[in-house]
């Protein structure tokens, strides 16, 4: 059975014999203390509380489960809190007491602040708040994803508005389902993607975004082949042909690399098949995959525009005739993107002729350690009085923690954590308590929050 107390770091289940006596309240917050970005999109925690957390989520049977696995855990030794356990389910038919805040899903927060406080509502569960750090850390992934993702979008952006047309939503397509560890980092990180944009081939992210988030439909895609699709017929150019058949009209994406991506474009496409891409009512995409990015783009656009011809748009920069596009989906990162709308630049074409797909470098090239998210005790009540808890490494000066109960504020547009008892609106919501969620963000509120 799925059971809320094994979703813990073993050492959480022996800390509730740790903590002062008569502690009463231990109060935590979660922030991304610094990394690659300098500003963080807060998006997932909605997942986690609906899928985890929300409604009666303990049963006797789990607490008898958890009694007999952690017994074998810890070598026969009676180390697990029952009592406690059962008193969840008694008292509360198994909600979890605990008070959740953080700041509304897509906000842009600047590094070293708060974005969420994590404190229990029953003094007897005082363990419970830091029990539940190792599920709701994992908030760090989704937020990851979008503040990266949102990165790309503000490349790709800067890049259209110099040589193009703005609107960069269907710009970076979703190629991570299968390049991700799971099933669940596939959804989750997908969604967190499509806070961004609107194109994906992560049909997870699309489920996650409407199981948990609101959105009847929020990514879509285009008739696209793979390698065999094309590979299988005896001759590439009649499987090409055939794409052009199948889809007459709309975008369609094509790969074309299987074996000579220059021969495919000067010969293929913009010869023998040229008339058809023409009369079609859409775009072909042409897809490369393989070789060096920058090189096989720039060289491949050179031929299309000679084969399709294009315009000169109002900025100077030429575009491809409409039919015509291409997609890069190997290999691209944030790096990739810079390096590849660059040239594509610096060769005189606009960033119009091209739309990225992303995999790996989307979804799994970060870690936890990319915007160094932790989750802290800040302040216990103890004895009836709150107390300050803090860390201050003398080894890692970065690692040092905040002290007493949090609110974020925003002074002149600036976002600024303060002490709760501080001057100033908490822009911190209460999103969870006892069970029960108080907010139901939309995925269509979320991206206008986080909008470049």
């Amino acid at each position: 059975m799925s059971n809320l107390i094994l979703r813990t770091d073993s050492y959480k289940a022996t800390h509730w014999k740790q903590y002062p006596k008569n502690t009463e309240t231990v109060y935590s917050y979660f922030e991304s203390r610094g990394g690659l970005f300098d500003e963080v999109v807060f998006f997932g925690l909605q997942y986690y509380l609906k899928k985890y957390l929300e409604g009666c989520v303990v049963t006797q049977a789990h607490v008898e489960e958890a009694d007999r696995f952690f017994s074998m855990h810890f070598g026969d030794r009676d180390l697990f809190n029952r009592s406690d356990w059962e008193y969840i389910v008694n008292e509360y038919d198994g909600c979890l007491p605990v008070s959740i805040k953080a700041v509304p899903e897509g906000s842009v927060i600047p590094t070293g602040n708060v974005l969420m406080t994590v404190e229990n509502t029953d003094p007897r569960c005082y363990w419970l708040t830091n029990y539940l750090e190792t599920l709701l850390v994992q908030v760090w992934y989704g937020c990851t994803v979008a503040t990266q993702s949102r990165k790309m979008k503000q490349v790709i952006a800067t890049y259209l508005e110099v040589t193009g047309t703005p609107g960069a939503d269907l710009k970076l397509h979703d190629f991570g389902f299968r390049g991700v560890s799971s099933v669940e980092t596939a959804g989750v990180g997908g969604a967190a993607h499509l806070v961004n944009f609107r194109g994906t081939d992560n049909l997870e992210g699309v489920v996650v975004a409407h199981d948990y988030y609101n959105e009847e439909m929020a990514g879509f895609s285009i008739p696209a082949n793979e390698h065999s699709t094309i590979t299988s017929w005896l001759f590439e150019e009649d499987a090409m042909e055939n794409m052009l058949t199948q889809y007459p009209t709309g975008p369609v994406s094509c790969v074309s690399d299987s074996y000579n991506i220059y021969k495919a474009c000067r010969e293929y496409w913009g010869e023998s098949l040229k008339q058809q891409v023409l009369e079609r009512d859409g775009t072909l995409v042409i897809r490369p995959d393989s070789g060096d990015p920058v090189y096989v783009i720039t060289s491949i656009l050179h031929t299309l525009y000679e084969k399709f011809g294009g315009r000169i748009n109002e900025k100077g920069y030429r575009v491809l005739d409409d039919h015509v596009r291409i997609i890069q989906g190997d290999g691209v990162d944030l790096n990739m993107i810079c390096k590849i709308l660059d040239a594509v630049q610096t060769i005189g074409f606009s960033a119009d002729n091209i739309v990225f797909g992303s995999g790996g470098g989307l979804l799994q090239k970060l870690n936890r350690d990319t915007q160094k998210f932790a989750f802290k005790c800040s302040a216990a009540k103890v004895d009836g009085a709150w107390r300050d808890v803090y860390k201050t490494p003398i080894t890692d000066s970065g690692k040092n923690s905040k002290r007493g109960q949090l609110k974020l504020v925003k002074e002149d547009g600036e976002y600024r954590t303060k002490k709760l008892d501080s001057f100033g609106v908490d822009q911190l919501v209460e999103v969870f308590r006892d069970g029960e969620l108080l907010e139901d963000w939309s995925l269509s509120e979320i991206r206008k929050r986080a909008k470049i």
